[in-house]
């Protein structure tokens, strides 16, 4: 029996919705389920029947259903899976290949048969994938149907590889993918040239017909289509809208995918709710933008003009909730985020960049404060580097060595060797180990450079190179022990008073959950050891900040501040003009992205009536749960 997820259902949805508190809740929620379609079909002498995806989404899911098979012996053998689609052009020895993906994810891990795994061939000849499609049609009538279909959905509302307009009745076929698609996928491949241009999918009609569907969503990038899939009109533009006509499909999502949900925005919209202080200021810095008036501005009916008659009744008049918000909001502007007193502080950075792109005018304050200030780099971010820049250094080394006569001849052999590695290299290979050494040293003098502008001292900066990540490739392995005891060692090491962490729920490339993931278990451990832990305080990357009503720490930037960051970001000379991995549909750098980001903050601010600042930079305190 599977429990009701704890955050659902929600409200106001086309679909039936829940959220749930974090991605761990959420995989063991849908492996359970998957669990118990197996053990009754078992039961019942019959296969079960799954349909499976690939992708960021599911990684949680097959892990857990890993350690249910390890641990509590869920039985696989007569198990039948179907992939939900794979790259045309792509062989199994690819990096980027869906089988290939599938074995080092999932399969390798379960006792499923061999002949019962079932996914597209994208080496089929072209003048046989028609009758290649038929056959997968064929084999999943043979199976019986598919029983329960998870599912991941794109950013323009794909389901599988089913474009925008798609055909509701479409079977497993060749598909053209959207460009929005191949730029999502870039990143796997180190570049969208390098991401072929058609794939084999299951069709609409194919997914519909399974008895049960999944749709599973996490991260505020898919937070937007959502809410057109659950909320909006129904349109073949957005494909995921289909499954609304399913008699037993669900939407699982994470609080960061449910953002944009009516029940999670405006819940007031919806019916009575329950008027606590978060929902009371949400409520009310709402109703600012929506009547373009500050909040020492807002009259009684400005709340009856836009539904608020309820918080107006229990909690009004105008003036006094008006004037409760605009206080609270005055609290959270502190030019001195960790007080006057000197203290030992640690910002830990999972890319070498984060740290000044996200919080370098902070920094600065900080150092200014006379704070002893220390950063923590957890990945090398050597994936991130192009080509050309490892060339180019590692011919000014061998340059450097001829030229004073250092052990020419290693040098001579390493230059070859990365020459020949990078003439060499695949679309969408990965790197030597020499390559991604050269690319971490890239990095490395990039970071101590920018924090040496934001004014961090040298030996206070600590490049941790997280095991997690030491995979050359865009997928990383697990969390382990390892990766929590080198960030506890540190966190022992400086005994910092207050923490800075990623809470950035938008990365797309996830490196920033996985590395507060190591934090926040370190950080349980070491309170469990010690009865206590520093203060947390969890900012934003580069694909946007924390909203008005979740701002808890304004930190105020002056002009010059803004200044001293950029100069600090232009440090990044490998990510400056075009980065390789730059987010999905921005074309801003970096520093252009922080300032918007900050200045339109201190923008928002100013349009509720609070005092007037050239930029913010702001921050969340940690509750101490999962993000």
């Amino acid at each position: 029996m599977i429990d009701t997820p704890p955050l659902g259902p929600l409200g106001g949805t086309a679909l039936p919705a829940y959220v749930f508190d974090s991605h761990e809740q959420l995989a063991r929620y849908v492996a359970g389920m998957i669990a118990g379609v197996i053990r009754d079909r078992a039961a019942l002498g019959q296969k079960a029947v799954l349909g499976l995806p690939t992708g960021s989404t599911p990684v949680g899911i097959y892990r857990e259903l890993a350690r249910l098979h390890k641990d509590e012996g869920l039985d696989f053998s007569s198990v039948v899976t179907f992939n939900l689609d794979e790259y045309l052009g792509l062989g199994e020895d690819r990096l980027q290949s869906y089988r290939r993906w599938m074995h080092e994810h999932l399969f390798k891990y379960i006792n499923v048969r061999p002949e019962n795994i079932y996914i597209p061939d994208g080496l089929t000849p072209p003048e046989r994938l028609d009758e290649h499609c038929r056959w997968y049609e064929a084999k999943i009538r043979e199976a019986g149907g598919i029983d329960l279909q998870i599912l991941g959905i794109g950013r323009n509302g794909h389901i599988g590889f089913n474009e925008p307009f798609s055909t509701r009745d479409s079977r497993t076929r060749v598909c053209t993918l959207d460009p929005l698609t191949r730029r999502d996928a870039a990143s796997d491949f180190f570049s969208e040239e390098n991401v072929p241009t058609q794939a084999i999918t299951m069709g609409l009609g194919t997914i519909l017909d399974a008895r049960k569907i999944l749709l599973i969503a996490q991260g505020e990038h898919k937070a937007g289509v959502v809410r057109e899939t659950a909320e909006g009109p129904a349109t073949p533009r957005v494909p995921a809208c289909f499954l609304r006509e399913h008699a037993n499909a669900t939407l699982l999502l994470d609080s960061a995918a449910a953002s944009k949900l009516t029940a999670t925005t405006t819940p007031w919209l919806l019916g009575k709710v329950e008027w606590t202080d978060t929902l009371i200021k949400r409520a009310i810095l709402w109703l600012c933008e929506q009547s373009g008036k500050a909040l020492l501005k807002l009259d009684d009916d400005d709340f009856r003009k836009h539904n608020l008659h309820q918080l107006l009744r229990h909690h009004g008049p105008a003036e006094r909730v008006g004037h409760r918000v605009f206080r609270w909001m005055m609290d959270t502007i502190e030019y001195h985020p960790a007080g006057r007193e000197h203290k030992r502080v640690i910002c830990f950075s999972p890319h070498p960049d984060d740290d000044v792109i996200s919080m370098g005018g902070t920094l600065i304050r900080l150092v200014e404060d006379q704070h002893e200030v220390h950063v923590a780099y957890m990945t090398s971010g050597n994936i991130a580097v192009f080509d050309h820049d490892a060339w180019r250094v590692a011919d000014i080394v061998a340059e450097y060595n001829r030229m004073f006569g250092i052990d020419s001849e290693r040098s001579k052999a390493l230059e070859q060797s990365v020459a020949k590695a990078l003439a060499s290299k695949a679309a969408g290979e990965s790197d030597i180990p020499e390559v991604l050494k050269i690319k971490s040293l890239i990095r490395w003098s990039e970071a101590k450079a920018g924090a040496v502008v934001a004014g961090c001292r040298e030996e206070h900066l600590h490049f941790l190179d997280l095991p997690f990540y030491q995979t050359g490739t865009i997928a990383k392995k697990p969390i382990t022990h390892e990766d929590v005891a080198i960030v506890r060692g540190l966190i022992e090491r400086v005994g910092p008073a207050q923490v800075y962490v990623a809470g950035d729920l938008s990365d797309p490339h996830g490196t920033h959950r996985v590395c507060a993931e190591a934090i926040f278990r370190a950080l349980y451990e070491l309170e469990r050891d010690t009865g206590s832990r520093p203060e947390v305080l969890l900012y934003r990357g580069a694909w946007q900040e924390w909203a008005p009503h979740e701002i808890e720490i304004a930190v105020p930037l002056s002009p010059r501040d803004l200044r001293q960051k950029r100069q600090a970001i232009f440090m990044h000379e490998s990510q400056k003009d075009s980065a390789l991995f730059p987010g999905p549909d921005d074309p801003r750098e970096f520093w252009q992205r922080a300032e918007d980001r900050n200045r339109n903050t201190a923008a928002v601010y100013n349009q509720m009536g609070l005092p007037e600042y050239f930029a913010l930079e702001g921050f969340v305190r940690w509750n101490g749960k999962p993000l």
